[in-house]
């Protein structure tokens, strides 16, 4: 892929996003040449929330001494209170059992509560459940605390 289509594509995820905007678990809207399927459309909106969330979390645990189960679900919670368009329009529209995967063993994984030497499945069953706690509550910032992660891409 080119930086054209680089673009084209990041500014039709920008579109979809606009348009849900205002009802995220409606009928998505996008330009069928840049996605084939409304899945494709959805793992490339996934692809760009995982990449904020790992970037962050990178940061997160590089700049704090905090327990690091705080500190992932702090960070989780930020990106979803900065994000609500594109962490709802992936609440409601996402299917895709390996992306949904994918979060849970990145969460647990850098939460500390699974080992990367335990089975595939067990550590997806702890990042489920950590990933319910982390959404259980609203996402809130922090009033006072200084926080050096990168604006939204």
């Amino acid at each position: 892929m080119g930086w054209t289509d680089f673009y084209r594509r990041r500014d039709a995820l920008d579109a979809v996003l606009r348009a849900a905007a205002g009802d995220p678990a409606a009928p998505l809207t996008f330009d069928r040449d840049l996605f084939a399927t409304e899945e494709d459309l959805l793992l490339a909106l996934h692809y760009r929330w995982m990449r904020q969330l790992t970037g962050r979390l990178g940061t997160a645990l590089e700049d704090t001494d905090d327990d690091r189960v705080e500190t992932v679900t702090r960070t989780w919670r930020v990106l979803a209170a900065e994000q609500p368009v594109l962490r709802a329009v992936l609440d409601a529209h996402l299917t895709s059992t390996e992306a949904i995967e994918r979060e849970q063993r990145l969460l647990a994984l850098t939460a500390g509560l699974a080992e990367l030497s335990e089975p595939t499945a067990e550590i997806t069953r702890v990042g489920a459940a950590f990933a319910g706690l982390i959404r259980s509550a609203p996402a809130t910032l922090v009033p006072g605390r200084r926080r050096r992660l990168a604006k939204s891409a």
